[in-house]
């Protein structure tokens, strides 16, 4: 009597399973909800001219002893700091962004073994400019500062608040997605109704640092913000009324 039962419980959980699995296969019934309608996506790019720079800079300094390689570093960068502050970069403004104490080594083939050789202390930081002109008088300065130990790995520029050039091109995003899908519409011979669904992306352009340039004594340092480009993209669905 027990095994029947048992046997009668089973033979309804596979006849179950069986006639879920057929829904969805025969009568194409899910549970994700189908987009009716029309659906575009449009996109807006706006020109926008950078405020801001951000300077990823540092030190690195190379001694026979961790002592003496931290010392050189934390000196320099103490100068580098300075120079950053005194040209008018403020202290909240800058960030450390990478620091390390590693062994140097090289490989000796005569006794087929590597040897450490010193130690190299590195001190990376970001300072954002906010004062756009004194970029290169900025690099400059921190150059001379740090002296032979000063590292530059990169510039990006930026726009502090692309609010309104987001605004411009989300009216571009939109208009761009309207004339899609009325040219749909036409095409289909179907007269297009409201928006039923509206989703937004932004791109912002990534921070890109170059590899690392080691800074000698040169002229004035020319930099040249230009211009950087803000997208917007929005897809939208439209209803189709006949």
């Amino acid at each position: 009597m027990k095994k029947n039962w048992l046997l009668g419980i089973s033979l309804a959980l596979v006849l179950a399973i069986v006639g879920l699995c057929g829904c969805t296969t025969s009568g194409q019934v899910n549970l994700v909800t189908q987009q009716e309608g029309i659906s575009v996506t449009g996109k807006g790019e706006v020109m926008a001219v950078p405020d801001i720079a951000t300077l990823r800079l540092g030190i690195e300094a190379q001694a026979e002893t961790v002592a003496e390689a931290q010392s050189q570093a934390a000196e320099a960068m103490s100068r580098v700091m300075d120079a950053l502050i005194d040209n008018g970069v403020a202290e909240n403004d800058i960030q450390t962004q990478y620091f390390s104490i590693r062994q140097v080594t090289r490989w000796d083939w005569e006794d087929e073994e590597e040897i450490v050789v010193g130690y190299r202390v590195t001190n990376m930081v970001t300072a954002k400019i906010r004062d756009i002109d004194k970029v290169g008088t900025i690099i400059d300065a921190v150059a001379e500062a740090g002296g032979d130990l000063t590292r530059v790995e990169g510039i990006s520029f930026s726009v502090d608040d692309p609010s309104s050039y987001q605004e411009e091109a989300r009216e571009e995003a939109m208009a761009d997605a309207k004339a899609k899908a009325e040219q749909l519409a036409e095409l289909a011979g179907v007269t297009l109704g409201k928006p039923t669904y509206i989703s937004e992306g932004i791109q912002i352009p990534p921070i890109i640092y170059p590899r690392e340039v080691y800074v000698e004594e040169a002229p004035a340092t020319p930099i040249a913000p230009g211009e950087m480009e803000i997208t917007l993209t929005v897809q939208v669905v439209y209803a189709i009324l006949d």
